[in-house]
């Protein structure tokens, strides 16, 4: 009885895990920011920036699908789903969690770009979790996907503002200075966007955090 099913056994299991591995090396790769002209190249975007970068690297274009900019990019054995949602910051989570439903990515593979004025500009610290902090792209991400159990990617944008101007400052563009750098920093973001994908969570904050 064992040797007449045991080849079928094998051909469910062998299936089982090649759905299970496509599924595992699939990741979406979210930037955030804000669609329009008025928000191009503004400090709360730079999430946008660093998709970009992934996708112009990867030598892949974007095309508008249902609630965002997704991209299709291959990296060794690894699919990165790249989206650029145009719902605008405060519903960022409603793409999230459509593109992770219709692609079949479970939340350990979400990785969201993102700015940060608790870091000075350049500075790039990955985390496997964590709280919004008050961005309200990430606070709709968690209240729809009802967990901070995802990883994020934050990008310093600095904090160069009076009391009362913070959201002035996070829609203002950077400065000759920051722009002069701005490219080394959106490689490098690129590069841990790509080592996340590839050797983990824990090995590309290992790796990259303190860079």
């Amino acid at each position: 009885m064992f040797d007449k099913h045991f080849p079928l056994f094998l051909f469910v299991k062998n299936d089982f895990l090649q759905q299970f591995q496509s599924i595992s090396m699939k990741y979406l790769i979210t930037g955030l920011g804000n669609i329009g002209p008025e928000y191009l190249g503004t400090r709360h975007n730079i999430g946008f920036r660093i998709v970009n970068a992934v996708a112009e690297e990867a030598g892949v274009k974007f095309t508008e699908r249902r609630y965002g900019a997704i991209a299709i990019a291959r990296v060794k054995n690894a699919e990165l789903v790249l989206l650029k949602p145009n719902t605008f910051m405060n519903l960022s989570g409603n793409a999230v969690r459509y593109w992770l439903q219709k692609e079949n990515i479970p939340v350990e593979n979400l990785l969201i770009a993102v700015d940060d004025i608790a870091l000075s500009f350049g500075s790039l610290r990955l985390k496997p979790k964590g709280s919004h902090a008050g961005h309200n792209g990430l606070h709709h991400i968690q209240d729809v996907l009802g967990s901070d159990n995802y990883a994020r990617l934050r990008f310093g944008i600095g904090n160069d503002f009076s009391f009362g101007r913070q959201i002035d400052y996070v829609l203002s563009r950077f400065t000759p200075e920051e722009l002069e750098k701005m490219p080394e920093r959106i490689k490098q973001a690129a590069e841990m966007v790509k080592s996340f994908c590839l050797a983990g969570v824990d090995e590309t904050m290992n790796r990259y955090n303190h860079k």
